[in-house]
């Protein structure tokens, strides 16, 4: 087998499980709350514990990747999840289930962005899109699986054992990496700057810490004010310091490579809305709805399965139209379905919701595929490590983003409504909400020119199909 298509297998491994285990969680929240004894929108800390976590060590997993091996970090990042998978089924309160998650988060941080800067290293730049599109394809079954998985095991079982699933997948994750991948790393490797990743660590695990318990749980709202302005300001501070030390934790002078400051923000923003789904969608259908986690899981991961049929087509799609005109219209088209997932009822036919989310995750999938290669498109090889990082937790922040946004207008929904038990009625503001957001990034998106990342996308514009014309018939005519 080709080694373009080897390596995004063998990372699949990893993504297969870390995205099996996210939407398995994200069916059973209901079910889990129960069994813990909390509001079901308490949950929302266990989705975005993890993802903050994620943002915390994702900016050294670069480094330490150049310093120890890909290949030895790899494997070390897939124990450290298998770990907290097993903290996870162990876990009684709320409390250690947040930790045990943001364990989860610490070996998510390094296994994930490891793998695909070792693709992005070894494959060539006309081949990203096809190898960032191989790896995901795999990795989609996990969330085609995950919901209807996390469902049969939550209606039939205990939802402890949907943790346990993580352990085979990792281990085989583990034996490939041993036999296939080079153990990449830079000779020359930068000093770890220490002062930048306790600010920029601190500043996101406080600030995305402060905005989660906003609202009416855990913690006085005095506590999530301060955590929100201590947060903030360690990352302005980071600002500052990162402009002054020649090798930053994250690197910020990234931004001005246009297609990546382009990709990093419009895509952030566009995914700060997606992020949302995993929380609001299973609690609207069990608790507005009244399914149970199984019957969810059915109706949720066709998302995934049409997601999974876009990967496919979506490096022709660009190759025809270009990373500018595919990401504008395209961001339009998904958020227009996210939000139409808000105009569900009780009554509405399976049939419809199926369709929707399936036509949703088609255009989703086609957005993230090409944000993730205009991303990296202009990035040299030597910068791909620092870009691969910030790149990283520009996701991984825009995701618990959304996770709070979605929980914030569904508990102020549920307030104005009375504040009761949730309902039906409850879901749509946030539906809306989240897909207006998504929306705004084809704003960022119509900034492209029109040529933005051709050598990737292999897109060739109008305007130089033209030029080149012109000199094929003007070398005929000297000829």
């Amino acid at each position: 087998m080709q080694r373009s298509k080897l390596l995004p297998l063998i990372v699949a491994c990893a993504l297969f499980m870390e995205n099996t285990d996210s939407t398995v969680i994200a069916t059973s929240l209901p079910v889990i709350a129960t069994s813990l004894g909390e509001d079901p929108i308490a949950l929302k800390l266990a989705l975005t514990s993890y993802l903050v976590s994620l943002a915390v060590f994702i900016p050294i997993s670069g480094w330490m990747a150049d310093r120890f091996g890909a290949r030895t970090i790899f494997r070390s990042a897939l124990c450290v999840f298998m770990f907290g998978s097993l903290l996870c089924a162990m876990s009684s309160s709320l409390g250690a289930f947040v930790g045990a998650r943001f364990v989860q988060g610490m070996g998510g941080a390094m296994m994930v962005p490891v793998g695909r800067l070792v693709i992005l290293r070894s494959v060539s730049k006309a081949e990203i899109v096809g190898a960032l599109a191989y790896l995901t394809v795999p990795a989609l079954v996990g969330p085609v699986v995950g919901p209807p998985l996390g469902g049969f095991i939550s209606t039939f079982f205990d939802w402890r054992w949907i943790f346990f699933i993580n352990i085979p997948i990792g281990l085989v994750g583990i034996v490939l990496a041993s036999l296939f991948f080079e153990d990449i790393r830079e000779e020359d490797v930068a000093p770890l700057d220490i002062k930048g990743f306790v600010l920029s660590a601190f500043g996101f695990a406080s600030l995305m810490l402060g905005l989660a318990t906003g609202g009416r749980h855990l913690v006085p709202m005095a506590v999530s004010y301060g955590c929100v302005i201590a947060g903030a300001a360690a990352l302005l501070a980071y600002w500052f310091h990162a402009r002054r030390v020649p090798y930053p934790v994250l690197n910020l002078s990234l931004f001005r490579v246009p297609t990546f400051r382009i990709g990093v923000v419009g895509g952030s923003i566009f995914r700060t809305g997606i992020g949302a789904i995993p929380f609001l969608l299973p609690l609207m259908l069990q608790l507005g709805f009244g399914l149970d986690a199984l019957h969810s899981g059915l109706i949720t991961f066709v998302s995934a399965a049409g997601a999974l049929i876009m990967k496919t087509l979506a490096k022709s799609i660009l190759a025809q139209f270009g990373f500018r005109r595919v990401l504008t219209i395209n961001a339009l088209l998904g958020s227009a379905f996210l939000a139409a997932s808000g105009l569900f009822t009780p009554a509405t036919p399976h049939a419809i919701m199926l369709s929707v989310l399936l036509i949703g995750g088609c255009f989703r999938s086609l957005q993230f595929t090409g944000i993730n290669a205009l991303s990296y498109a202009d990035v040299s090889n030597r910068e791909m490590s620092s870009a691969t990082s910030l790149s990283s937790v520009a996701q991984q922040l825009s995701l618990s983003m959304g996770v709070t946004i979605g929980a914030f207008a569904l508990e102020s929904a549920n307030a104005f409504n009375g504040g009761k038990a949730l309902g039906a009625g409850d879901f749509w503001p946030a539906f809306f909400l989240v897909g207006l957001i998504s929306a705004s990034s084809a704003l960022w998106m119509m900034r492209l020119e029109p040529d933005a990342g051709s050598e990737v996308s292999g897109h060739v514009p109008v305007s130089a199909r033209k030029v080149t014309a012109e000199a094929i018939a003007d070398q005929k005519v000297v000829e």
